[in-house]
C-alpha cells in the first residue's frame, strides 16, 4: 500500500496537503514511520511521544 500522506518534519502530523495544518510549515516528507493516534493529549502514551494536540502522527520522520 502506498502511502498518501506526508509528515511534518516540525511537529510529525500527517498531512494529505501541502502545509501542515498545526503548524503551517510547508516541511512536509514522504519519508516515515509508524503511526501513532492521539485523542487525548494528556494519556501517558501522547506525553511519551511528545505530543499535545490530539490527530494522527508519524512515529519516525527521516
Amino acid at each position: 500500500m502506498a502511502k498518501r500522506e506526508k509528515a511534518c518534519n516540525e511537529c510529525r502530523r500527517l498531512v494529505r496537503g501541502n502545509e501542515c495544518p498545526a503548524c503551517k510549515t510547508t516541511d512536509l516528507t514522504k519519508n516515515w514511520e509508524g503511526v501513532v493516534v492521539v485523542v487525548d493529549p494528556d494519556s501517558d502514551i501522547a506525553k511519551t511521544v511528545g505530543i499535545d494536540t490530539p490527530g494522527k502522527y508519524a512515529i519516525k520522520t527521516r
